[in-house]
């Protein structure tokens, strides 16, 4: 088998209409690296200033790099009777596929991503970004965000995914295939609706009920994912999903509290819902005061994400402008959403407390 680990860089924008910036691709046997192509992209078009922050690569780096046309026959040869394996796998397929559209070219390989494979062999990581995961697996990674450090990265990674399973069982079931992982246009038009910020999605059926909900802090970027990915739940929510709901939140924190309480309150079907049982559980942890606010970032410079403790209970979230409001227990309990706490949210916010402090205000005690 053969593989073209793959990373590429964009110059942001709307959906779809990004442009390569750079790529860089590494053809791989399972053993050693057979071939190689690496270079920066004129991309046609100005790259967004959030990416030149990121990547370092700017306009007048690629304005003298040869045009997607131009390092599109190399791509198609180095790439030939491989899998392409990327890190987030669809956006990169998707980026590539577009290119060749727009030169009246049917680019079709076969894909692998790493998050999935990562996700179903190395359990219960914190975090699948490809930076905090090939750290958290002793990886050396340098030139982040640059095409070949990610791709090098990437390829480590896959390096070491493959000692995991000698029959490569999981690679088959996670490959997918060249007509798979594509958007069709009515995904495509809920996509270019969202934000990439932080938030939580509901997933609507035809009757409006909440069937499959997730938070993130990139809701463009899992929503995409979802869209593409090959499990029975991901085809299950693309079958039955008309519409969708975006709630913005301030932080990840108050998105996934919001989802837990969503999970409670509409039961979606497509989720893993908590048990009575799950819910009432004892977890044995304690807020940092009987009485008081926890206290969080905002959706903007002018609130605060606030979380309301009263006799060691959650009690209220939402989001307050006024200083004087949350130094007001009985004006909070008027303005925030009310809360029946559960043990998830109660070891949610504790946790996410004792790894991120949040500010704190204890209340007189009742």
């Amino acid at each position: 088998m053969k593989y073209a680990i793959l990373d590429i860089e964009t110059t942001g924008g709307k959906f779809n209409e990004e442009g390569i910036t750079e790529i860089a691709i590494h053809q791989f046997d399972g053993e050693r690296v057979t071939d190689q192509f690496i270079s920066l992209v004129n991309p046609e078009k100005e790259i967004q200033s959030f990416v030149v922050k990121l990547t370092g690569i700017n306009n007048k780096m690629v304005a003298t790099a040869p045009k997607f046309h131009e390092v599109a026959k190399r791509i198609i040869e180095i790439t030939e009777d491989c899998i392409l394996v990327a890190h987030n796998a669809p956006f990169d397929y998707r980026i590539l596929k577009t290119e060749y559209d727009r030169l009246g070219y049917d680019f079709q390989r076969k894909t692998l991503c790493t998050v999935d494979l990562s996700k179903k062999l190395i359990p219960d990581m914190e975090s699948y970004s490809l930076g905090k995961l090939v750290r958290a697996l002793g990886i050396p990674v340098s030139n982040r965000h640059r095409a070949n450090g990610d791709a090098l990265a990437t390829l480590e990674l896959f390096k070491l995914l493959l000692t995991k399973e000698e029959d490569h069982k999981s690679i088959s079931e996670i490959t997918r295939s060249a007509h798979t992982g594509i958007l069709t246009h009515k995904q495509v038009e809920l996509i270019e609706q969202i934000p990439n910020e932080t938030g939580i999605v509901h997933f609507l059926d035809k009757e409006d009920q909440i069937i499959y909900t997730l938070a993130s802090d990139l809701l463009k970027k899992d929503i995409t994912q979802l869209f593409t990915k090959q499990t029975s739940v991901a085809k299950s929510v693309n079958k039955k999903m008309r519409k969708i709901k975006v709630v913005k939140c301030g932080t990840l924190l108050m998105a996934q509290l919001k989802m837990q309480l969503a999970l409670v309150k509409f039961r979606p079907k497509y989720n893993r819902i908590p048990s009575k049982k799950m819910l009432q559980a004892s977890n044995g942890l304690s807020y940092p005061f009987q009485n008081g606010v926890m206290i969080d970032k905002g959706r903007n410079e002018s609130e605060k994400g606030v979380f309301l403790i009263k006799n060691n209970k959650l009690v209220g979230i939402g989001y307050v402008a006024l200083q004087y409001q949350i130094n007001n227990m009985t004006i909070l309990e008027q303005l925030l959403s009310p809360v029946l706490e559960t043990s998830p949210l109660k070891k949610l916010l504790v946790q996410s407390h004792e790894k991120k402090p949040l500010k704190l205000l204890a209340f007189e005690p009742l």
